[in-house]
C-alpha cells in the first residue's frame, strides 16, 4: 500500500533534519574535544551528587542536589558560551526530528465495524481529570447518543453500580475516569462478554493512548458505541484483581500509600526515595525468578505490566507506551537488579531488565505495597501476576487513532531509519506490525 502523502513529508523530514542535527552535533563535538573530558566528568559527578542527595534527608540532601545542580549548571554555561547559536540548532533539530519521526510512524487502525449496542451504559467520576466530565458535559453528550449516565457520588462502590447495571440489561459499558476505575468496569465487562468502551476522562489515561483513544477528544470517544470498531485486547490480573497497565512494586508504590501523594506527588516520592534506598534503608523482603530462572530479591522497582512497555529506543517513538494489548504477555521491567542474583547474572547486571512471561510469581515474608493503576493496595503474598488474552471486547470510535503511539514498532534507531526511508519513497504500510486473528487496514 502507498503511504499517504503526510506520512511521506513527514518521513523526509525527519531523514534530513536528523541528518543536520548530526552533522551539527559532530561540529559541536570536535570543536569542543579539548574540553569534552572535563565535561564528562562534571557531568559524572553531578549524577554522583544528586544520586547521594536523593536518598537522604536533611542537609545531606539539600547538599547533594545543590552540588549537582551547580555543576550541571556549569557544564550547560560553559557549553552555551562556547556554542550557544550551535548548540541550539543541535536542541532544536533533536526535538524536531523526533516530532517529524512521530507523525511519519504513527498509524490509524481501522478497525472492523459493531453492531450498535441497544442499552449501553457510561459511569462517570466527575471529580477525575479535574472534573473533566463537567467541563465536557458528558452526560449530556451521552444522552444525545442514546447513552444511559451514571453519575458516581461520595461512597459510592463502582463494581457495585455497574453488575447492577449488567443485571437490569445494559449491553454495553463504558468508564470516564481514571484508569483504576476503568479496570473495574472493564473487568464487569469482561466477565459478562460485553463491549467496553474507554473514555478519556482521568488525568493522564494511560490505558486510552495504549487503545489508540485519542485523549483530546473526550467527547469523540462516546462515538465508539455509535459508529465504533471492535478490537480484541489483553487483561492481566494480580491475585484475581484486574489491572488494565501495571502494578508496580518498590519505591513509587512506597509513595502512593502516603496520605498526602494526590497532593504532592513528586513531593511524596522525592521523600519516599530515602525509606527504600537510603542509608540504613531495610532491604526489601520481595523474591521473584527472572530469566533463565535466575532467582532475585529486593531491588528498586518491579514494574509488572499488561504487555510489555516501550522504554525510550527507536529513536523514541511512542517511548512509554505499548506496542499493542494483544500478545497474551506480562511485561516485567526491574529497575536495580536484586543482591540475590546469582554470580553468574552478576556479570550481565544492567540497571535495567525487561523480559515476558504468561505467568509471574511474587513472593514475600509480609504484606507487599503496590500501585495498582495508580492506586494504592497492599497484597498478600505470594502475588500471583497472569495474562488474560483477549478477554476484553473494546470499541473504538472510527475517527479515532485505533493504535498505540508505537505499534509501527522498528526494533532500533537504524530500523526506524530503514522504515522512514521507506515510507518516503512511498512504501511502508506493509511493515506495520499488528497481530493476527483480525481483519486490520491501515492508512
Amino acid at each position: 500500500m502507498t503511504a499517504p502523502a503526510g506520512r511521506r513529508l513527514a518521513a523526509t523530514a525527519a531523514i534530513l533534519l536528523g541528518i543536520l542535527t548530526i552533522v551539527e552535533a559532530a561540529v559541536v563535538a570536535v570543536r569542543e574535544f579539548p574540553r569534552s573530558p572535563f565535561l564528562v566528568v562534571s557531568v559524572a559527578l553531578a549524577i554522583a551528587a544528586g544520586t547521594y542527595g536523593l536518598v537522604r534527608r536533611g542537609v545531606a540532601r539539600v547538599l547533594g542536589l545543590g552540588v549537582a545542580g551547580l555543576l550541571l549548571l556549569n557544564t550547560v554555561v560553559g557549553l552555551i558560551e562556547q556554542e550557544g547559536p550551535l548548540l541550539l540548532v543541535v536542541v532544536l533539530g533533536a526535538i524536531l526530528t523526533s516530532a517529524a519521526a512521530t507523525a511519519a510512524l504513527r498509524v490509524h487502525v481501522a478497525w472492523p465495524p459493531a453492531p450498535r449496542p441497544v442499552r449501553p451504559v457510561l459511569f462517570c467520576n466527575p471529580r477525575s481529570g479535574g472534573g473533566k466530565a463537567e467541563r465536557f458535559r458528558l452526560a449530556e453528550e451521552a444522552r444525545a447518543r442514546g447513552i444511559t449516565t451514571v453519575e458516581l457520588g461520595p461512597g459510592d462502590d463502582l463494581e457495585t453500580l455497574v453488575r447492577r447495571a449488567v443485571a437490569d440489561g445494559a449491553d454495553a459499558l463504558a468508564m470516564a475516569g481514571g484508569d483504576g476505575s476503568q479496570a473495574v468496569v472493564a473487568a464487569v465487562a469482561a466477565e459478562h462478554g460485553l463491549p467496553y468502551a474507554c473514555i478519556p476522562a482521568g488525568t493522564r489515561n494511560h490505558f486510552a493512548l495504549d487503545l489508540g483513544v485519542d485523549r483530546d477528544d473526550v467527547v469523540g470517544a462516546l462515538d465508539a458505541f455509535v459508529d465504533g470498531g471492535e478490537r480484541l485486547v489483553d487483561l492481566a490480573e494480580v491475585g484475581g484483581r484486574v489491572f488494565v497497565n501495571n502494578v508496580s512494586i518498590g519505591v513509587y508504590a512506597e509513595a502512593v500509600q502516603q496520605a498526602g501523594y494526590r497532593g504532592a506527588k513528586l513531593r511524596t516520592l522525592l521523600d519516599t526515595v530515602p525509606q527504600v534506598l537510603g542509608p540504613g534503608a531495610e532491604e526489601r523482603d520481595v523474591r521473584w525468578v527472572g530469566p533463565g530462572d535466575v532467582r532475585h530479591n529486593g531491588g528498586v522497582a518491579l514494574l509488572v505490566a499488561n504487555n510489555r512497555y516501550r522504554l525510550g529506543h527507536g529513536m523514541g517513538v511512542g517511548s512509554g507506551t505499548r506496542p499493542c494489548l494483544d500478545d497474551g504477555v506480562l511485561g516485567i521491567t526491574v529497575l536495580g537488579p536484586g543482591a540475590g542474583a546469582s554470580s553468574r547474572l552478576r556479570v550481565l547486571r544492567r540497571p535495567v531488565v525487561e523480559w515476558s512471561v504468561p505467568t509471574l510469581e511474587v513472593d514475600s515474608g509480609r504484606p507487599v505495597a503496590a500501585g495498582i493503576d495508580g492506586e494504592a493496595a497492599y497484597l498478600d503474598p505470594p502475588l500471583r501476576f497472569r495474562s488474560r488474552p483477549g478477554a476484553l471486547r473494546v470499541r473504538i470510535a472510527q475517527g479515532h487513532p485505533g493504535a498505540s503511539p508505537s505499534a509501527f514498532e522498528p526494533g532500533g534507531t537504524w530500523d526506524a531509519l530503514r522504515a522512514l526511508v521507506a515510507i518516503a519513497a512511498g512504501r511502508g504500510a506493509s511493515a506495520h506490525r499488528y497481530h493476527a486473528g483480525l481483519d486490520r487496514e491501515a492508512c
